[in-house]
């Protein structure tokens, strides 16, 4: 039986810990989480963080998952020391590559008698596990092939059938100290011997994570807490693979990581709108934005404190401060995270990562001229403190730069703001500033002023608001009087004349 070493590092050994994930779908914020927390464990330590992608399930990986992968831990910023496009001394880093060294390892443990070949068919194992749970005892695999005679083996295969390869497990219990839960023990009941390679030759994630985890020398598995229940199996799988000579010797030690949970206490999947990791870089998240919320999902630099870098982070994380107990994803509380980072961006670098959104967008081109460039670094301290993402730029500034022929005005803004009453107000406005002899902020407020608020009587909300509409397009946006000014003279009295039509 392998005990996991109850202290998290050795001294003598090298930290080596690994992100696995499978190129299927789009990938998960739990993915991003469990990413981060395997980074800054091998970081803390001065260890080694691989890359490797479990693509065994050929049906369901695609190119394009792949690629959002190696995509998504590029924008996040958790480089990898070993792994695909990187290489490295274990490679190759994709399963689909290593078929070969698993069907090796198969015909050794079945050499070695700690694998069996098992040819039970699903019938058949539905039907006694059916009997076992009219019985009350625990269903699963009860050892029908285990001794299986050679007559037994012939017959079988006369008669056409095709034997899985399936792991002996030793007939005791499984006691190991999980770096996130502390000391978890399994019956062996409750773990029956299990399948490596199908009838076909394919191998499962059951040989080739812990064959991987072996040959890599991978010293710490950080995972889902949905990978638990295996932990006993990659452990005795673990001791045989010392027994026929495959890895260093020992197993991993393991730390299974809390659930993140969605609305209503379920179980974050897929399917939620929250969930899609990639779709936080297309609304325009700061990686270290969302990394300081995922870090947070299970794990706290302290007590009073909710924001930092990635570095601070490093320098702090230790596992056995992750809380077992799920936790629960609030977008909120991610995009105030998010927006706290945004405002510690110097304008310089603010300035420089709107400026794809922007052109995603459309509101600017390929190639932005010096004149768009300088005017959206004045631009961009009236937003600074407004944003909670990058993407919110389109919206805020997008009207300084749309050519006047494709200038729109948010509808619903129209119809409640720039009304009967509405125009009349935009003209005052246009009258006013028509006269001002110097364009810059201190003299349109004040002409806006004297001319909506003294003279027309009205209150600021409501002598601003058809304005801000009728030159942003938006009753939202940065603030008016420098907005005008940004936008210049001819480009806002021309939105001031076509309001009185809108």
């Amino acid at each position: 039986m392998t005990d996991a070493d109850a202290s998290p590092v050795s001294p003598d050994t090298p930290v080596r810990v690994r992100m696995a994930p499978s190129p299927t779908g789009s990938p998960h914020v739990g993915l991003v989480r469990t990413a981060l927390y395997n980074w800054a464990f091998a970081r803390h330590h001065g260890g080694t963080f691989v890359f490797r992608i479990e693509d065994t399930d050929a049906a369901r990986n695609t190119q394009e998952s792949y690629d959002n992968l190696i995509d998504l831990l590029r924008w996040l910023g958790l480089e990898w020391d070993e792994g695909p496009e990187v290489g490295g001394p274990f490679g190759p880093y994709l399963q689909s590559q290593r078929f070969e060294l698993y069907a090796d390892v198969a015909a050794r443990l079945l050499e070695s008698g700690r694998a069996y070949h098992c040819y039970c068919s699903a019938d058949e194992l539905d039907e006694r596990n059916e009997m076992a749970r009219s019985e009350g005892r625990t269903p699963g695999y009860d050892g029908h092939c285990r001794e299986l005679s050679a007559e037994a083996k012939a017959s079988y295969e006369a008669g056409g059938r095709k034997p899985v390869v399936r792991f002996r497990m030793p007939d005791r219990t499984i006691t190991f100290t999980d770096l996130v839960r502390g000391e978890i023990t399994f019956s062996s009941e409750h773990v029956p011997d299990y399948v490596l390679v199908r009838a076909n030759g394919h191998p499962l994630y059951t040989l080739v994570a812990p064959v991987d985890d072996a040959l890599m020398e991978i010293t710490h598995v950080l995972r889902g807490e949905d990978l638990l229940s295996s932990t006993p199996r990659q452990i005795a799988l673990h001791d045989a693979l010392a027994e026929i000579g495959v890895g260093p010797g020992r197993a991993p030690q393991f730390g299974h990581l809390p659930y993140v949970m969605g609305q209503g206490n379920k179980k974050l999947s897929k399917r939620d709108p929250e969930a899609n990791a990639l779709g936080y870089r297309d609304r325009g998240f700061l990686p270290e934005g969302l990394l300081n919320y995922m870090a947070l999902l299970g794990w706290a630099i302290a007590e009073d404190r909710d924001v930092f870098t990635l570095a601070e982070m490093v320098e702090a994380f230790e596992i056995s401060r992750v809380n077992p107990n799920p936790a629960r994803f609030d977008l909120k509380k991610c995009e105030a995270i998010n927006a706290a980072h945004l405002r510690a961006l110097s304008l310089e670098d603010l300035t420089a990562r709107m400026v794809p959104y922007l052109q995603a967008a459309g509101v600017l081109g390929p190639e932005p001229d010096d004149a768009q460039r300088a005017l959206l670094t004045r631009a961009a301290p009236l937003v600074h403190e407004r944003m909670t993402t990058l993407g919110e730029s389109v919206e805020m500034l997008g009207f300084l730069f749309v050519p006047e022929g494709g200038f729109r005005r948010d509808p619903a803004d129209v119809e409640k703001l720039l009304n009967e009453d509405g125009r009349a107000v935009a003209k005052a406005a246009h009258d006013a500033l028509a006269e001002l002899g110097t364009w810059d902020t201190p003299s349109i407020d004040e002409a806006l002023r004297r001319a909506l608020v003294e003279e027309l009587g009205l209150k600021p909300r409501n002598a601003f608001g058809p304005v801000r509409v009728a030159v942003t397009g938006r009753r939202i946006s940065p603030p008016l009087f420098e907005s005008l000014e940004l936008l210049g003279r001819e480009r806002s009295l021309a939105r001031l004349a076509s309001a009185q039509e809108a």
